[in-house]
């Protein structure tokens, strides 16, 4: 039975709580609403890569749109979930934001050039390392059988993402690297698991100085359509802000390795995203890629739970 990190510090000292619910129950909630947080992160790869590469929108106008709506969509169920509403922002808060901007834009700009199954494999293989390092420096012992994971999930990426290096795409697959170090900085942010709906909301109130700072730089690359600013708004509102809250709810039940090589099931859902609505390839090599990730994902889960 998994239980948030909280419930095995609060057994160290005899005080673990009794559980309403049965194992099953529990583990049948928590996959649930993990398959649920990774297809809204499959979504937002797919959205993304529709609008700009088609041309709906320009990066920047999709990015800005997309995270105001994300903040309008989390105030209206934070104002109805908590009574009183009183948002606190704090310096972790800051950090979430400026992280959350950061792989936001480069995400959108890293999708102009990046296909979508490829441009999720690179993005979350980066968030992979990004969080294994984290979780070095917080001094986690990595088994033997977490880091064969590992070495499996990230040669599936390496292979799947081999020939683009030397493609005209090599900036855009660097964007979406950065995209991922971001990324894994937010998600490490959340690990806490204090308080989901506060914090995402606090994090997202927290990107609006970079969204103005972002409008009036970026001026002469507007162009905008119908479309464009209806999948920004969708992925705002729908995939990011739903996503994002389901993710920190999520969080306190996974370790930081194991909240990095979760997120390497994305791509094998974007992949299918973008062969459904973005006419992307459907190739021998996304599919072994695919089974490399997963494969890996479940040695280091696996690992993870054996004494």
């Amino acid at each position: 039975m998994l239980h948030p990190k909280a419930s095995y510090m609060n057994s160290n000292h005899g005080k673990q709580r009794k559980h309403k619910h049965s194992p099953q129950k529990s583990m049948l909630s928590l996959v649930t609403l993990t398959l649920l947080t990774l297809i809204a992160f499959a979504g937002n790869s797919v959205l993304c890569r529709l609008a700009v590469k088609e041309g709906y929108i320009d990066p920047a106008s999709y990015t800005n749109i997309r995270l105001i709506a994300g903040v309008i969509a989390l105030w209206l169920i934070f104002v109805f979930t908590h009574k009183p509403a009183t948002l606190t922002v704090n310096k972790n808060n800051w950090l979430g934001g400026v992280s959350l901007y950061l792989y936001a834009i480069t995400l959108s700009y890293g999708y102009l050039t990046v296909e979508t199954g490829i441009g999720a494999v690179v993005l979350f293989g980066a968030v992979q390392v990004t969080l294994v390092l984290f979780s070095f420096i917080k001094g986690h012992k990595i088994k033997l059988l977490e880091w064969l994971g590992l070495l499996i999930a990230f040669i599936g990426f390496v292979y799947l993402m081999a020939d683009e290096l030397g493609q005209p795409s090599l900036i855009g697959l660097i964007l979406m690297t950065i995209s991922g170090v971001t990324w894994g900085i937010y998600t490490q942010s959340g690990l806490n698991g204090i308080a989901p709906i506060h914090n995402t909301t606090a994090n997202f109130t927290c990107t609006i100085p970079l969204i103005l700072i972002s409008m009036f730089l970026l001026t002469t690359e507007v162009s905008m359509s119908f479309q464009g600013v209806m999948l920004a708004i969708s992925s705002g509102a729908v995939t990011s802000a739903i996503g994002y809250a389901l993710w920190f709810k999520i969080l306190p039940y996974f370790t930081s390795i194991q909240a990095g090589v979760i997120q390497l099931l994305v791509p094998i859902v974007a992949a299918i995203g973008g062969v459904m609505f973005v006419n992307d390839a459907v190739t021998v090599k996304l599919f072994i890629a695919s089974i490399l990730v997963l494969g890996g994902a479940a040695l280091v889960t696996y690992g993870k739970q054996r004494v």
